[in-house]
């Protein structure tokens, strides 16, 4: 069963059932065409020469499907090439001016997904988050789709169909979410060695509950309390970690690499590569490359007293 709709989606997958009818009944056609010329070969002997007569008096019939067949293969391409018109129209306008929408951006990189929901009112309240989509129920979303280095492509089955997110290029879509649950999206377009590691986990819930989450994800990363914890926190801030992440009141504020404010409340770790938990922490940090070879993270090459030490402050991001 669908989640949901995209209004965008919604006009395509009409359009897409007109194209199929329309095919359909064309190819019904000619297979009969084809049957009845297979069962009517009376216009040829049993020696094989072609009766005149017979094929003389078939000849206005055959005339007359001959046009028919031409005017129907000419109204199905102008029909069709009228509804896609107005499908083009419909998706440009799919969302009513007055009626409220959430707006997010989201970059595909390889191989992970950039996700920031943007308040254009209220600058200070947009929230940068990585690998994870938040939906409230029955609220229309405008998803700007972007690719920082090759072309991707957004789908989560769902919700709605294929985009693609081509360097240089925006493109957008609306998803309108119906019903809640958890749902998995994928990149759709060969984009390197990780492409089927570039998984986004999105999360349809009611109203109050995306406020929650949107309000939690607005705040900045907790202060470390252990000795170990603070000792993470030390190695974050002045080593490699900090040139490509950002931590939210911290002093790590790159975005070469996911954001990490909330780096724990997401259900998976390297666009689900790994189930979130200390577990996989310690994979990933101890040895990106090997759970996930290629990507853009290189080996640090930790020893084991700094791996427990920023495991331990990594933990502290719920």
């Amino acid at each position: 069963m669908s989640g949901g709709d995209g209004l965008d989606g919604a006009l395509f997958n009409r359009l897409f059932a007109l194209f199929l009818i329309v095919s359909l009944t064309m190819l019904a056609l000619v297979l009969a065409f084809l049957a009845a010329a297979w069962f009517r070969r009376g216009g040829v002997r049993q020696d094989g020469v072609a009766d005149e007569n017979g094929r003389a008096s078939r000849e206005p019939l055959l005339r007359a499907l001959l046009i028919g067949w031409t005017a129907l293969i000419a109204i199905g391409l102008i029909g069709l090439t009228f509804a896609s018109f107005l499908t083009d129209r419909g998706m440009a306008d799919a969302i009513p001016p007055d009626r409220r929408t959430i707006n997010i951006i989201v970059t595909a990189k390889q191989f992970w997904w950039d996700v920031n929901y943007a308040f254009d009112n209220e600058p200070s309240k947009n929230i940068r988050t990585a690998n994870e989509l938040h939906l409230p129920v029955g609220v229309p979303a405008r998803v700007t789709l972007k690719s920082s280095d090759v072309i991707h492509s957004f789908w989560i089955p769902n919700l709605a169909g294929k985009q693609d997110l081509i360097p240089g290029r925006v493109n957008d879509l609306v998803l309108l979410p119906n019903r809640t649950g958890v749902f998995r999206g994928q990149c759709a377009e060969f984009c390197g060695i990780q492409h089927a590691h570039m998984a986004l986990d999105v999360t349809v819930e009611s109203r109050a509950q995306f406020a929650n989450w949107l309000a939690a994800q607005g705040k900045p990363a907790p202060a470390p309390a252990s000795p170990l914890q603070k000792a993470g926190y030390l190695y974050v801030m002045n080593r490699e970690c900090s040139g490509c992440h950002a931590i939210a009141g911290t002093a790590a504020n790159a975005t070469v690499g996911p954001d990490l404010t909330h780096l724990m409340s997401r259900r998976s770790l390297a666009a689900g590569t790994l189930p979130m938990g200390r577990a996989g922490l310690y994979a990933w940090v101890a040895d990106p490359q090997g759970v996930k070879p290629g990507n853009n993270m290189p080996y640090v090459g930790l020893d084991a007293n700094e791996l427990h030490a920023v495991t331990a402050y990594l933990e502290t991001l719920k």
